[in-house]
C-alpha cells in the first residue's frame, strides 16, 4: 500500500527528497521523468539546474531550447548571425530558464562557442561575436524568468577571452540592475589573471548577495583586488569557508571582523603564505568557531608564520597538512607547527620528490604528535624509511580510513624491493574496515597473494590498484578474481588488469563489485579536501 502510495504521488515530500539524493545522477534523472507527472515534474529542475557543466558526451541542444525565450528582435540579430531561428524549438514543456542554479562563465562560454561551431559558423570572429551576443542573451532570459543563482563561478584564464570583457561587463551590468539573479547564491569561485578588471563584478555581489557561505579565489599573479575582495569577505553574514588556490597576492588588509563567528574552515593550497602579508595571531584569534585549517602544499611556511601560530591564544586546528619539495618545512619548524597543531591533524601526505631522510624523521614525528590521522598520503620510500612508515601506519590504524602508498617514481630494482616489503607487512597492519586503498607498486604476484592472505578479514570500499609495468595483469586479475572477487571484501575496483567494457567488469558485477576506470575512483587530495569543507 506505502509503495502504491509513493509511485502515485501521494507522498510528494519523500519522492523529492529521493529525487534529491540523485541529483548528480544524470541517467537516474532521465529514467525518474518517466515513471509518471509528479516525478517528471520534480525531475527536470535537477536536470537543468547546472546543464552547462554535464560531462562528454554532451549535448547541445539545451542551447536551443534556452533561445527559444528570445524575443523577436533578438531572433532576428540571431539570423543575422546566420542562426537559422525556425529551427528552434517552437513548443517547450517546462520553463527550463528558471531552474538554472550553478552559472560557471567559462563553461558557459565554451559551450556556446562549441554550439555555434556546430552551428556552421566556421569563422574564429564570428564565433566569438556570436558568442557574446548569446551569453548576454542567456543572462537576459535566466533574469526574465526569474531564476536564482546558488553558485556562480567567475573563470577568465585564456587569451582570447580578452574580446570579451565588454561582454562580461554588460552581462554584471545587467545582474546590478536585477539583483534577485544573485542574491541568494551561497558558493562564490573566482578565478583571476593580470587582465582581470572585477571591479563591476565586485559591486554586483557585495552590494546586493549576503548569502556568500563558501568563497574560493583563485590568482596567478599579482592582481588588484585587495581592496574588493576585503569588501566582499566583510558584506557576507554567513560566511563559513574561505578557499585561497595559488596566490601570492598581498591580502595584509583582509578584515574578517563580520565573519569572527560564522568562518569555520580555511584552505590554502600552493600559496605563498609569507606573501601575503598577514598576521597569523592577529587574524586566527579573531576568529571564534574556526573548527579547521588546511594547508596543502603551500610555500614559505616561514619560522615567523609559526611563531605566529605557536603564539596564538587559541588552538590552531590545523586539520590538514601535504607537502612536497617546495613546500616542506625545516625539521625544527615541523616539530613546532605537530607541537601546537598535531592532535587535530587528521589528513597529511608527503610526495616522491621529497628528500627520505626528511622523511624519516618526518615519519616518527607524525607517529608522535598525530594520533588522530585519518587520510595518509605516501609516495616514494627508500630501505631507511620504510618500516617506518609501516610502523606509522600500524599506530594511526584505529583513525585510518583513507590509505595512498605510491611507489611509482623509483627505479626498477628498487621498486620491486620495496614494493614486495609494502605487500609482505601491510595487510596485517591494516584496519578491519577502509573507506579508500590505493597501491601503485611493481607487483610480485606471491607478494599479492601474502598481502591479500594477511588482509582477508579487512573490508575496503574503494580498491586501487595500478601495476606499475603492466606486466603479469592477466595473472593479477586471476589472483583479484580469487580473493576479491569472490569474497566480496570490496564495493568499487579500480585496477589497470581489467579494460573497461570487458566480460570481466560484468563478472565482477554479478559479485556485487563495480569496476570503474582509475581515474574516477582515485582521489585527488584537492578535490577530498574541497570535500571535507
Amino acid at each position: 500500500m506505502a509503495c502504491s502510495k509513493f509511485f502515485s504521488g501521494d507522498l510528494p515530500e519523500l519522492t523529492n527528497e529521493i529525487i534529491q539524493y540523485f541529483r548528480n545522477d544524470f541517467s537516474t534523472l532521465h529514467s525518474c521523468i518517466l515513471v509518471n507527472r509528479l516525478w517528471c515534474r520534480l525531475a527536470i529542475p535537477s536536470l537543468w539546474e547546472d546543464p552547462f557543466s554535464k560531462g562528454y558526451p554532451k549535448n547541445y541542444h539545451f542551447i536551443d531550447i534556452y533561445l527559444h525565450k528570445l524575443n523577436d528582435d533578438d531572433k532576428i540579430k540571431l539570423n543575422e548571425y546566420g542562426i537559422n531561428t525556425e529551427v528552434l524549438p517552437s513548443n517547450i514543456l517546462f520553463n527550463y530558464s528558471s531552474y538554472i542554479k550553478c552559472l560557471n562563465t567559462y563553461r558557459v562560454r565554451s559551450t556556446i562557442e562549441t554550439w555555434a561551431i556546430n552551428a556552421m559558423v566556421s569563422n574564429f570572429d564570428a564565433v566569438l561575436k556570436l558568442s557574446s551576443f548569446i551569453f548576454i542573451s542567456l543572462i537576459k532570459i535566466f533574469i526574465k524568468n526569474e531564476a536564482t543563482l546558488y553558485t556562480f563561478e567567475f573563470r577568465l584564464l585564456y587569451d582570447k577571452d580578452l574580446s570579451s570583457y565588454v561582454c562580461f561587463n554588460s552581462a554584471f551590468q545587467l545582474i546590478l540592475q536585477n539583483p534577485n539573479f544573485i542574491c541568494n547564491v551561497k558558493n562564490l569561485k573566482i578565478y583571476l589573471n593580470s587582465y582581470s578588471d572585477l571591479s563591476l563584478f565586485m559591486k554586483c555581489f557585495y552590494y546586493n548577495c549576503r548569502s556568500i557561505s563558501s568563497l574560493y579565489v583563485h590568482s596567478l599573479i599579482d592582481d588588484p583586488v585587495e581592496k574588493g575582495l576585503s569588501n566582499l569577505i566583510n558584506s557576507q553574514q554567513n560566511l563559513k569557508i574561505i578557499h585561497i588556490d595559488c596566490s601570492n597576492n598581498s591580502l595584509k588588509n583582509f578584515q574578517i571582523s563580520n565573519c569572527s563567528n560564522t568562518l569555520k574552515s580555511i584552505i590554502f593550497h600552493k600559496t605563498y603564505l609569507e606573501y601575503l602579508g598577514i598576521n597569523f595571531n592577529e587574524i586566527f584569534d579573531q576568529l571564534n568557531v574556526l573548527d579547521s585549517i588546511h594547508i596543502l602544499y603551500c610555500y614559505s611556511l616561514s619560522s615567523t608564520i609559526i611563531q605566529q601560530i605557536i603564539n596564538l591564544t587559541k588552538p590552531f586546528k590545523l586539520r590538514s597538512l601535504f607537502m612536497d619539495r617546495s613546500s616542506i618545512l625545516q625539521i625544527d619548524l615541523l616539530i613546532l607547527l605537530l607541537q601546537k597543531s598535531g592532535n587535530y591533524l587528521e589528513n597529511i601526505g608527503f610526495r616522491s620528490s621529497i628528500n627520505n631522510n626528511y622523511k624519516l624523521q618526518a615519519f616518527k614525528l607524525v607517529k608522535i604528535h598525530c594520533n588522530k590521522i585519518k587520510f595518509i598520503d605516501l609516495q616514494g620510500f627508500d630501505d631507511k624509511n620504510i618500516f617506518s612508515a609501516l610502523n606509522l601506519i600500524e599506530n594511526i590504524q584505529q583513525n585510518l580510513n583513507y590509505l595512498s602508498i605510491c611507489l611509482s617514481k623509483f627505479g626498477l630494482y628498487q621498486s620491486d624491493n620495496l614494493s614486495s616489503l609494502i605487500l609482505q607487512n601491510l595487510g596485517q597492519i591494516l584496519p578491519n574496515r577502509l573507506e579508500y586503498l590505493s597501491l601503485d607498486l611493481k607487483i610480485n604476484i606471491n607478494d599479492l597473494k601474502v598481502f591479500f592472505n594477511n588482509s582477508q578479514c579487512v573490508f575496503i570500499r574503494r580498491f586501487l590498484i595500478r601495476e606499475k609495468t603492466h606486466q603479469d595483469s592477466e595473472i593479477i586479475l586471476s589472483c583479484i578474481k580469487q580473493y576479491v572477487m569472490k569474497e566480496k571484501r570490496v564495493a568499487y575496483l579500480a585496477t589497470d588488469s581489467i579494460s573497461i567494457g570487458s566480460n570481466d567488469v560484468e563478472e565482477f558485477k554479478v559479485h556485487g563489485i563495480q569496476v570503474m576506470r582509475y581515474d574516477q575512483l582515485h582521489i585527488q587530495v584537492y578535490d577530498f579536501i574541497n570535500e571535507l569543507s
